[in-house]
């Protein structure tokens, strides 16, 4: 599964997990992104990260009161917030890491 760390693998397919995430999603007056409530809700949230020490936990896992709906926007942000970014660098084709040079100062070099 994309994305899932692979001790959470085997929850995220659980029986268990599966009925708890349907019934949560059901157990919605409406389908929007609990946080920005505007777009709608794509993805069933753990509040409390799922890690290896409490992966068995139902509280944890299963427990109503620590899922949340989110859009596909807010989980990015949730899980992407803290991930920095550079402007003077980027990936060629091959994957290597390359100078990146604005539009702008491309034509002075070519000048």
């Amino acid at each position: 599964m994309v994305g899932i760390k692979e001790y959470a693998e085997k929850f995220y397919k659980s029986a268990a997990w599966i009925k708890c995430r349907e019934a949560f999603i059901n157990s919605l007056s409406n389908k929007l992104c609990n946080r920005c409530r505007e777009q709608p809700g794509k993805i069933v949230h753990h509040k409390e990260e799922i890690t290896p020490t409490n992966i068995n936990d139902p509280m944890i896992t299963l427990n109503f009161n620590n899922l949340e709906y989110l859009c596909q926007d807010c989980h990015n942000r949730e899980h992407h917030a803290n991930v920095l970014t550079r402007e003077d660098v980027k990936f060629d084709l091959e994957g290597n890491l390359i100078k990146n040079i604005p539009p702008e100062k491309k034509k002075d070099i070519y000048s």
